[in-house]
């Protein structure tokens, strides 16, 4: 019975993802492993073991700083490994987790640090929505009216590839002090029907909603994929408020030439780079000018 009732107890373990907070968390003399290589291994068994049994885990990444912090605040000794398992389980709740289901840790590691950053994006551009508040003449909130705008735009760029399959989707918005990038992934069912991660999506209408209120240089590219066929490859720009096709010659170049060296890059097998469908006359969003 115990043995049961233990394969209903979901667990949390923190990932350090590189050798440098590996290096960090060495400082502690519980903490008794000698080498990053050997560290992992021990993860991926622990990890393979737990799901041989049939339990469920969840995996964080484990931040040594923000692991002091949290001593600091909370008052535990950071040189215990129950305080690391506490730590672990506030991760649970507060920091993005991915679930582990035999992927190895090759794997695991590139997508949990991409879950990361997709936090992280999705929380900058929403404090920058935040802080546009009100429009002084009307008093819609700017933010939010660009967030709705997005959300729809979003829509009718997905239902421009009519045909069932894969759509990768990348938005960037040249923002101060950097760039925003966020990505989306959505698979169509020969039904129509439309299937996507919800908090994916939620930080990339984010990030397009910011391009859109701010009216910063902005891109948007669709790849859309579907058995048998050539991938289609096409985009828009934002440009001072108009949201504007890409030419086939934009796109081939936006993919085809190297961003740092200007090189040509071979094109790929099997993609045709097109100008995208028209996505109606209501395309451009309304500003606030008054």
């Amino acid at each position: 019975m115990g043995r049961a009732l233990s394969l209903e107890v979901a667990g949390t373990i923190g990932l350090l993802t590189d050798e440098h907070d590996f290096r960090a968390m060495r400082q502690y003399r519980s903490f008794g492993f000698a080498d990053f290589a050997t560290y992992l291994n021990a993860v991926e068994n622990l990890l393979g073991s737990r799901a041989s049994q049939g339990a469920e885990t969840m995996v964080a990444v484990f931040d040594p700083q923000e692991y002091a912090d949290y001593c600091t605040d909370t008052g535990l000794a950071p040189d215990s490994a129950s305080s690391r398992a506490r730590f672990a389980a506030e991760l649970a709740t507060t920091g993005p987790t991915i679930p582990y289901d035999g992927q190895p840790l090759a794997d695991l590691i590139p997508a949990l640090v991409d879950e990361v950053l997709c936090r992280v994006t999705w929380e900058y551009a929403s404090a920058l929505l935040a802080e546009l508040g009100a429009c002084a003449s009307c008093g819609e909130d700017i933010g939010r009216s660009a967030f709705a705008w997005a959300s729809g735009l979003l829509v009718r760029i997905l239902d421009t590839a009519a045909r069932p399959g894969k759509r990768h989707l990348v938005c960037s918005v040249s923002t101060a002090p950097e760039t925003l990038v966020a990505t989306l992934h959505a698979d169509t069912d020969p039904d129509g029907a439309c299937q996507l991660d919800e908090d994916e999506a939620l930080g990339f209408t984010t990030v397009l909603a910011v391009g859109l209120a701010t009216r910063s240089p902005s891109g948007l590219v669709m790849r859309s994929s579907a058995p048998d066929t050539r991938d289609q490859v096409y985009g828009w720009r934002l440009h001072k408020g108009d949201f504007e096709p890409l030419t086939a010659g934009e796109v081939f170049d936006a993919y085809c030439i190297d961003a740092d060296t200007g090189d040509l890059v071979s094109p790929e097998s099997d993609v045709d780079y097109c100008a995208p469908p028209d996505l109606g006359p209501d395309a451009t969003p309304p500003t606030h000018q008054h």
